[in-house]
């Protein structure tokens, strides 16, 4: 049986749990080696092991899969590089990332500290950044020597980057910066055979279990909504050769259901073909509110 991610070498990073763990694991069983990149820290980022990435790589071996642990920092900009360079090392080459890592520090807004504020969009936006910028560097490399790559960005976004999330300002700022970030190097990167995609997520994961624990619970019986092993299958179709020709999408993903997020589009507008006085402002804003699609309501509203 044909897998569609044979000989395909993948890096995952967060792959030690949840989400990630779900993706590692789907890539293995359709025939892709990958590399598992996880720092092993608490829900917050705090600590740091190796076990939760090696113990994912022992599951694929065990399972007849190829895979290799990986501990670097996503966020600091040579480990990321040496996170690449594994794969280079390890597998002979590179295809796909998929940046997964992540943690949260929940406050609301007038209690949020700079710190906090400031390691959440490390972790979240200057990871992704960090990674995928190595991974660019080596693919455009190849591109020059004549080798045109078939290579993939999977980034993670999420329903809090879309729409907002209550007590999450942070998250959410990283998250919809990593929305934008996809569109962007969807347009930049297509010339070299590269394409980027990104993710909206709803699962079961430290994270969500945490803030959303009633939605989140498993029902007895029934179809497990919320198994993160659900969101695995259209990520690893995103990792394959079939994707080529899609790029520049945001996949909205819950249980059995695809969604393509529609982003900002131009909404209604009012052109009086000259400068207004500031008195007219507001009823031509009520008019163009009146006519707006409603827009979905900020998570935990």
């Amino acid at each position: 049986m044909t897998r569609i991610c044979d000989g395909r070498i993948v890096i995952v990073t967060g792959g030690g749990r949840g989400l990630g763990r779900a993706y590692a694991h789907a890539f293995a069983r359709e025939g892709a080696k990958v590399v598992v990149n996880d720092l092993g820290t608490t829900l917050t980022g705090e600590g740091r092991d190796t076990a939760t990435a090696q113990q994912v790589v022992d599951e694929i071996r065990t399972s007849g899969g190829e895979a290799a642990a990986n501990g670097e920092d996503v966020a600091d900009w040579e480990g990321a590089g040496r996170l690449v360079q594994a794969a280079l090392g390890t597998f002979g080459g590179l295809d796909v990332v998929v940046n997964n890592a992540g943690f949260v520090r929940d406050r609301m807004f007038v209690s949020q500290t700079v710190d906090e504020w400031d390691a959440v969009i490390r972790v979240h936006l200057r990871g992704h950044f960090c990674v995928a910028s190595h991974a660019v560097a080596y693919w455009r490399a190849q591109h020059k020597a004549g080798r045109k790559p078939d290579a993939r960005i999977i980034n993670t976004s999420s329903g809090a980057g879309l729409q907002g999330s209550f007590s999450q300002s942070a998250y959410s700022a990283a998250k919809g910066g990593i929305a934008s970030l996809t569109l962007v190097q969807a347009a930049e990167l297509g010339r070299y055979g590269i394409t980027a995609n990104g993710l909206a997520p709803a699962a079961r994961t430290r994270m969500t279990e945490q803030a959303f624990a009633a939605k989140m619970k498993a029902v007895d019986g029934s179809f497990n909504r919320q198994a993160p092993e659900n969101i695995a299958p259209t990520i690893v179709w995103l990792g394959s050769a079939q994707s080529a020709h899609v790029s520049g999408v945001v996949f909205d993903l819950e249980g059995g259901r695809i969604t393509l997020e529609d982003g900002w589009n131009d909404g209604p507008s009012i052109d009086k073909g000259k400068r207004w006085e500031p008195a007219e402002i507001g009823p031509v804003v009520d008019r163009l509110l009146a006519q707006r699609r409603p827009q979905k309501k900020v998570w935990g509203t």
